[in-house]
Formats: structure tokens, C-alpha cells, sequence
């Protein structure tokens, strides 16, 4: 699970909450429009929209662009159809990769998908090729100044599975994802703030590689998580510190 720690810090220290590219504000549109669709527009009723826009409220998401989306996904205002869909492949050194899309042209995202896997050394593979080797977990990631005990009663108190102590004195705490709205809400009683808060797919063994294709691993990842479509890349590798160096 420590893989998926260091992805996840690398995204988000590598600036994926940059609204001022204008992608990010795109994807959090249609995981609203999505979550809307499903659940409908209302988020005291619908936990996965109240996440989707608490996302989009951290990053200074206009009220008015929500608005909108919550209407598309409820059918109140006309647009293309969002469609959720998975991904899988295998990165250099066969790491699995796994792209969670929300895309409103499916026959556009595949072939650009595809195309990224196999310039940068991988391979789009086929529908279940690699999602049995993942976990679908809620994930938390808190500072060290949280402090372990504390963040270990309250996950064990909330549903939580495992705190996990990780790079810089942080704690990675994972829970079912069921449980993960009932742990958030914990934490920000407690005013406790995650750095990383989401639901992912994480691991159940590692793959090690050389720093070498380590790095080509990170570079396909990046790549894929800056593609318009893509809520979210995950993958088996074993990040060490050696493959980070140049992410700095």
C-alpha cells in the first residue's frame, strides 16, 4: 500500500490541483455530472456527489460551474452523456496500471489512451487483465502532527482497516469504501485535515523494479493522470525513493 502512498503524494506535490491548467475544474465537472447521474442532486442524500463537491470547493471550483454540473447529471440542463469506464494495461517492467475515466466519447478516449500506453512503454490490455491484483479502499493520508494515537482511535472508532505509518512521520489510514464517508466526517470533527482523502484502488502485492524503469513507470503514470478524461491512475509498482529523485 506504500506504493500507492508515494503516487499519490507525487500527484498531489506535482501540482494535480492546479485549477489554473483548467483540466482539473473539467474532471471534477463530470465526477459531478456522474455522481449527480447516479445518486441524484442532492448531496445530504448522495455521499459520493458531497465528496465530488467538496473536491471541487477545495479548489476554488465556482459555484456556478457545480451548479451546472449537478443539473447535467440530473438531466435538468442538455449535454453529451458522461460515461464511467475502466482502463487496464501494464506499464514497463509489466507494473499493472489501472485509469479509472469519466469521458463523454468513449471512442475518442480509448485510442488516446492506447496510444499513451505504447509510446511511453506499455501496453492497453483487455477488461480484467489486471483489476483482481487491486482493492477497491477508501484512503486517507494525515500529517505527523495528527499524531498516531489519535488517528489510530479515531479509524478504529469509524470503520477504519489500517493506520500505517509513512514517509515523513505521515499515516496512511485505509477503510471499506462503504466506510469512508462515516471516517471523513470523523476526521473533520476531530479537525484532523487529510492531505490525500479518496477512493481508490490500491494493491494487494507490490512489483519491484529498477530505478531505470521505475522512472519510465512514473513518467507513463503522469502522462496518463494528465490526460482530460482520467479521475484517477493506479498501479502495483514499488516507488522507492531512487525512482523519485528525478520527481523532485
Amino acid at each position: 500500500m506504500a506504493g500507492h502512498s508515494k503516487w499519490a503524494n507525487i500527484q498531489h506535490r506535482k501540482g494535480r490541483v492546479d485549477a489554473a491548467r483548467g483540466k482539473l475544474w473539467s474532471k471534477l465537472s463530470k465526477a459531478i455530472i456522474v455522481a449527480a447521474k447516479s445518486g441524484g442532486g442532492d448531496p445530504d442524500a448522495n455521499l459520493r456527489l458531497r465528496k465530488a463537491i467538496d473536491d471541487a470547493k477545495a479548489v476554488s471550483m465556482p459555484k456556478d460551474n457545480i451548479e451546472r454540473a449537478i443539473k447535467r447529471g440530473t438531466g435538468e440542463l442538455a449535454g453529451n452523456e458522461v460515461e464511467e469506464l475502466t482502463y487496464e494495461g501494464y506499464g514497463p517492467g509489466g507494473v499493472a496500471v489501472m485509469c479509472e475515466v469519466m469521458t463523454d466519447n468513449r471512442n475518442r478516449t480509448g485510442p488516446e489512451l492506447k496510444t499513451i500506453f505504447s509510446k511511453l512503454g506499455g501496453d492497453l490490455g483487455k477488461t480484467g487483465c489486471v483489476a483482481y491484483l487491486f482493492e477497491r479502499k477508501g484512503l486517507f493520508v494525515l500529517p505527523a502532527e495528527a499524531g498516531e494515537e489519535k488517528v489510530t482511535e479515531i479509524a478504529l472508532e469509524n470503520g477504519g482497516e489500517d493506520v500505517e505509518p509513512i514517509d515523513d512521520g505521515k499515516f496512511q489510514v485505509t477503510c471499506p469504501p462503504e466506510n469512508y464517508q462515516g471516517l471523513a466526517d470523523a476526521f473533520e470533527a476531530a479537525e484532523l485535515t487529510p492531505e490525500i482523502s479518496e477512493i481508490t484502488r490500491l494493491p494487494q502485492t507490490n512489483i519491484d523494479l529498477d530505478a531505470a524503469d521505475g522512472r519510465k513507470v512514473l513518467r507513463l503514470l503522469e502522462q496518463l493522470d494528465d490526460h482530460d478524461d482520467i479521475q484517477n491512475v493506479s498501479t502495483n509498482l514499488n516507488i522507492t525513493d531512487e525512482m523519485m529523485a528525478d520527481e523532485e
